[in-house]
């Protein structure tokens, strides 16, 4: 293979992404350069029409495309490419850099920050970018609660927002806060987003181009079908390099790999192990197989609940035991998982945080350690007065079988195989369980209409928004609204390490604030992390020359703290990127930083998280 490093326009001075992205540092942007073949592609017949274009293949709706509301991943993953943020973080080593802000400091009682937001930063309908559009889109967060829908967790402890002038934002804070150089909330246009009534019900969705400042504008959607982009000439990072970038929904997997072997999509994410081996194997396809920076896990209902204090959902009162949490939790075998249904390509679970962020990471030790023990587990519920009548079956208070329901997303074939182990554990243990697939669970989820369901978060090296969604604040005002809440934990020891760990700026105590909070939430039985996925994807080197993982060595490239991979992504063929793979590859891509990319200095170590769902479906 002849391998060869695109050169990329030198960006004018950094900024930084959102999920677990990075890129720009000292040495420039790293890319792998893979060959371009002549095919009857996608990429080949755009080429004819004068243009090429990167088509991502999807299994997630879209939520909405109003920042406001949105929280799935593949929503805020096209959010990171239409908005800008005030910091970035580094796609090499995940420091915090310049985005909107190019420069920022706090008072000395850490509770007045200034940031200096760049004058080189345009809409895309040609109106300048300003201080006055960051007041604008915090404010309007802190003073409506339907505005506060995806993001109030960072805004929930500002005072005050000013702009004094175009270039200066001030934000007062009640108390000290820790991630003010990880505020990953996309900034608006004042101009456009004022001109909104209900915030609560507007989608963003009614006129195209939609107005951003990133390095992407939204050009057309249609629902369940697909979202088209096209390049922001007028970026100041450097406009990308395809001409348009499409985001293309496959409810089936295989289907969407088909379409990649056709090459009638450019790239193809959350890849099942059997997928992954078949296209390791496949002329002019790179698979991507890396550390990933989710985790997958069980989730109970604890009893859906409002700010209000009424109860609304019909999770089985059952769940509501902890010996019976215990007993299902001692029963899963997360190495026959990984083994099995990962097949290897991923890590056993056990703390909330995945290992790739080894300072926040912690597991459970000893005592407290819940091993796969079906015996104990038996042990457990025949203890709690939960005995097996004639027919074997676990009875419960009511003196009804104990039966249990568990969402399952429909395009995550790890759902359907993981729930076929659990029906045959928990069946051994005299316990039911129907595994519900549906193209969307987010309906039932938000009524609180599930006993368990399968749960899954990405993460940043800064977890504190993953860390506040199980916060007592994040549920819904009243049973007809919608919170920030994943599965209705409300737990006043978790909220009171979570506001410690807020505040804290040293990064050891922080640091072990944040491994007390995943003990407590381990502790409470809630939720059950199975295990750490890798990310499987794959892409074809005749359309995509090279592209950016994040992190830089063995990084993801779906799904990132930012738009390094399709910003930087190189159509095969062209001037800047063009080399010679005569095969498949069969291993991940490892993405450097070459030559003149990016310069950035500066910047503190604070990041942050987003969510899953279908194989994303709730993030």
């Amino acid at each position: 293979m002849v391998t060869k490093v695109p050169s990329s326009p030198l960006p004018r001075r950094g900024r930084r992404p959102r999920r677990t992205a990075r890129l720009l540092l000292a040495a420039g942007l790293g890319t792998a350069s893979l060959a371009a073949l002549p095919a009857t592609t996608a990429a080949a017949e755009d080429d004819k029409s004068g243009g090429t274009t990167l088509t991502v293949a999807v299994s997630q709706s879209i939520d909405s495309l109003s920042p406001f509301l949105a929280q799935k991943l593949t929503s805020t993953s096209i959010h990171r490419l239409a908005y800008e943020y005030l910091t970035n973080y580094d796609a090499k080593d995940a420091r915090t850099v310049p985005a909107f802000a190019t420069e920022w400091s706090a008072s000395a009682d850490k509770l007045t920050w200034t940031y200096t937001i760049r004058e080189d930063s345009t809409w895309s309908d040609g109106k300048p970018a300003t201080a006055e559009d960051a007041a604008w889109t915090f404010n309007k967060m802190m003073t409506d609660p339907n505005a506060a829908t995806a993001n109030g967790s960072f805004t929930a402890n500002f005072a005050e927002v000013t702009a004094p002038d175009a270039k200066t934002l001030v934000i007062r804070l009640k108390k000290p806060q820790a991630t003010m150089t990880a505020l990953d909330v996309p900034i608006v246009p004042k101009h456009v987003w004022e001109k909104v009534g209900d915030f609560s019900k507007f989608n963003n969705d009614r006129q195209f181009p939609i107005v951003g400042n990133g390095p992407f504008v939204i050009t057309d959607f249609k629902v369940d079908q697909y979202i088209k982009l096209k390049p922001n000439k007028t970026f100041w990072r450097g406009a990308p390099k395809f001409d348009e970038l499409v985001f293309k929904y496959y409810k089936d997997g295989d289907a969407a790999v088909a379409a990649l072997q056709k090459g009638e999509v450019s790239f193809v994410p959350n890849l099942t192990p059997a997928q992954a081996a078949a296209l390791k194997t496949q002329k002019n396809v790179r698979v991507n197989d890396a550390p990933g920076r989710r985790f997958y896990a069980l989730a109970t209902n604890p009893g859906a609940r409002a700010k209000d204090g009424k109860t609304f959902g019909n999770g089985h009162p059952a769940l509501l035991d902890p010996a019976v949490r215990r007993a299902l939790f001692l029963s899963v075998d997360r190495a026959t998982l990984v083994d099995k249904v990962f097949q290897g390509h991923a890590v056993e679970g056990e703390g909330y945080i995945p290992p790739r962020f080894g300072s926040y990471y912690w597991k459970p030790e000893g005592a407290q350690k819940r091993s796969y023990d079906p015996a104990a587990a038996a042990k457990a519920l025949d203890a709690a007065g939960y005995r097996r009548n004639g027919d074997g079956k676990r009875l419960g208070k009511d003196g009804r079988p104990l039966a249990f329901r568990i969402l399952c997303h429909a395009t995550d074939p790890n759902d359907k195989a993981v729930g076929k182990y659990l029906q045959e554990w928990w069946g051994a243990l005299g316990i039911g369980l129907t595994v519900e697939c549906l193209d969307s669970v987010s309906d039932p989820w938000v009524k609180g209409d599930y006993d368990l369901a399968f749960d899954g978060w990405s993460v940043n090296p800064d977890p504190d928004y993953v860390l506040s969604i199980h916060t007592c604040g994040t549920l819904p005002a009243t049973p007809k609204d919608t919170g920030a809440t994943d599965n209705f934990i409300c737990d006043k020891e978790f909220d009171t390490l979570y506001a410690r760990q807020a505040v804290e700026y040293d990064t050891a105590k922080r640091a072990d604030l944040v491994k007390r909070m995943q003990s407590r939430l381990y502790d409470t039985g809630y939720m059950n992390i199975m295990a750490y996925p890798n990310a499987l994807e794959a892409y074809r080197t005749d359309q995509i020359a090279s592209i950016t993982t994040m992190p830089e060595a063995a990084g993801n490239l779906w799904g990132q703290d930012g738009y390094w991979s399709w910003w930087s992504a190189v159509p095969a063929g062209s001037a800047s990127g063009s080399g010679g793979d005569s095969g498949s590859s069969s291993t991940g891509i490892a993405i450097g930083i070459g030559a003149a990319v990016v310069v950035v200095a500066g910047g503190l170590l604070l990041l942050r998280t987003r969510r899953r769902a279908t194989a994303d479906d709730r993030e």
